[in-house]
């Protein structure tokens, strides 16, 4: 019986559809079913390590966006879990439209927050959210440094958008860089707000932050930002994770795949195509380790703007399989630098990289 057993499972193992899960299948998955398994009550996702993380504001977009890009075949959400996170969002979101600011004391990444947010809301909402979607894109456009809040065309900051500090001194951009820029844009296109005065302004910070290489930094405004080796001059170089969000801030915006620098950061990702060190990062950084979810994640999605190559696919799906705990979480043990010693935090990351190495999309599906 056992022998026609195993002949079974090989046969059906070499013949194509025949329901068995495949390594990516299967690794997200129990990443996605721990991630449900981890939703409190009210909707949220909180974290238990970080006092910044600690409220679900920024964390529960963040998770349930990532949940969002997993196919229904693959891992169902529990009954009501997507409605209970809505939910949670809905009454996380402020008079101003934005979320972030519920602790006096703790700012919990407001444009990541918000602009995580208001895709699940466009992705997963229902036509009463209209309201809340546009105050939450007014929020965001409203960040963007330009010459509406100071910020003329010559600023190195113009263009870009922030962490989302308040009360800053005139002229004080803030901390801008080209994450927050990136996960702006991608939040006002999914609303259908990403105006022509937004998007230009977008394409000048995007061409100042551009390296000769092909590649991006992450910050001209906040040196310490740059995670990669200085140039002989003494500016930030390119990296990895920077390029990532560049290319995928370019798409965002509306540049098209054919255009110069779309095509050059391109090219620089696929010259440095090392997957569990940020190239352009120095060895021997502590940043090398601490990016290692977020990098994945950064990859598998810019892999995907332009259709994940099997190889690529593969071996990412391999990376994530040899790191994935029994239980289907992910844990950064390397490094603390990044919060990716947070589960919760590490295992979404890893959600977005299995989800668009499998399927190869890089939006989450409605």
């Amino acid at each position: 019986m056992r022998r026609l057993a195993a002949a079974a499972l090989a046969l059906a193992a070499a013949l194509p559809g025949c329901g068995l899960e495949d390594d990516g299948a299967r690794a997200l998955r129990e990443a996605a079913d721990w991630l449900w398994s981890r939703q409190r009550d009210d909707g949220s996702w909180r974290s238990e390590r970080y006092a910044v993380l600690r409220s679900g504001q920024a964390l529960t977009p963040f998770v349930l966006l990532a949940l969002l890009r997993v196919p229904g075949d693959v891992a169902a959400p529990p009954a009501g879990g997507v409605e209970r996170a809505l939910a949670f969002l809905r009454r996380s979101v402020d008079e101003d439209g934005a979320l972030g600011y519920a602790d006096p004391d703790v700012l919990e990444y407001p444009v990541y927050a918000t602009a995580a947010a208001l895709r699940c809301l466009v992705l997963a909402g229902e036509a009463a959210d209209r309201p809340v979607i546009d105050a939450m894109a007014g929020w965001l456009a409203a960040r963007q440094r330009t010459e509406a809040n100071g910020f003329p065309v010559s600023a190195v900051a113009h263009g870009g958008f922030p962490f989302g500090e308040r009360e800053l001194a005139p002229g004080d951009p803030g901390h801008v860089d080209l994450s927050h820029t990136r996960r702006a844009l991608e939040a006002l296109a999914a609303a259908g707000r990403l105006d022509d005065g937004v998007r230009a302004a977008a394409r000048r910070f995007l061409s100042r932050h551009a390296h000769p290489s092909g590649g991006f930094r992450s910050s001209l405004v906040v040196p310490g930002a740059n995670k990669g080796r200085l140039d002989d001059d003494g500016r930030p170089g390119a990296y990895a994770t920077a390029t990532c969000d560049g290319l995928l801030a370019l798409l965002a915006a509306g540049a098209p795949p054919e255009e110069d620098g779309v095509a050059a950061a391109r090219d620089w990702l696929a010259r440095r195509r090392h997957l569990t060190w940020p190239e352009g990062i120095p060895g021997g950084s502590p940043w090398g380790d601490a990016l290692l979810f977020f990098h994945l994640a950064a990859r598998a999605e810019a892999f995907a703007a332009f259709g994940m190559d099997p190889a690529s696919g593969e071996r990412i799906v391999e990376l994530l399989r040899a790191r994935q705990d029994a239980d289907g979480s992910f844990t950064n043990r390397d490094s603390p630098l990044q919060k990716e010693d947070e589960p919760l935090l590490a295992t979404a990351h890893a959600v977005t990289a299995l989800a668009c190495a499998r399927t190869g999309a890089t939006a989450p599906r409605p």
